[in-house]
C-alpha cells in the first residue's frame, strides 16, 4: 500500500523567512519555489532538501506564531561529521536545544531550533 514517505509539510506565517533560515542558517537547498492559492491571496511554497525526502515549507493561514509542541514533531538532517556541523549552525546563530548526545545502537543526536520553534535534528548515525 505505501511506497514511502514522498515530503515532509511544515506550515509558516512566513514561509519565506523560514525557508531562508533554513537555505542560510542551516544550509539546505530551495530546491523549488512556487506560489499556490488565488491572485489576491498567493501561498508561499518552498521545496528543501539536500536529497531523499524533501521538506515543503508554505505558508498556511491558520498557523500563527512560534510552535506550542516543538518535541511533538521532528525531522532528523544525516550528517557525517555531527561535532563539525553543531558548530557550524552554532556559529550561525542557530538555536541549539540539546548538545549531543548518544543513543545505544543508533549513533548520536543534537536538537536544534528554527525561527517558528519547531525543532530538527542532527543525526550520525552508526556506521
Amino acid at each position: 500500500m505505501f511506497k514511502g514517505i514522498e515530503a515532509i509539510l511544515i506550515g509558516s506565517e512566513n514561509a519565506t523567512n523560514l525557508a531562508n533560515f533554513y537555505r542560510d542558517k542551516v544550509g539546505l537547498e530551495i530546491k523549488f519555489e512556487a506560489e499556490m492559492g488565488e491572485e489576491d491571496s498567493p501561498t508561499n511554497m518552498y521545496e528543501m532538501g539536500t536529497g531523499g525526502v524533501s521538506i515543503y515549507i508554505m505558508d498556511h493561514k491558520d498557523v500563527k506564531g512560534k510552535s506550542s509542541n516543538p518535541q511533538r514533531v521532528m525531522f532528523n538532517l544525516e550528517v557525517d561529521e555531527i561535532e563539525k556541523n553543531v558548530k557550524e549552525l552554532e556559529d550561525r546563530g542557530v538555536k541549539k536545544v540539546q548538545d549531543i548526545y548518544h543513543v545505544e545502537n543508533y549513533g548520536y543526536i543534537a536538537t536544534f531550533e528554527d525561527l517558528d520553534g519547531n525543532y530538527f535534528q542532527l543525526v550520525k548515525t552508526k556506521e
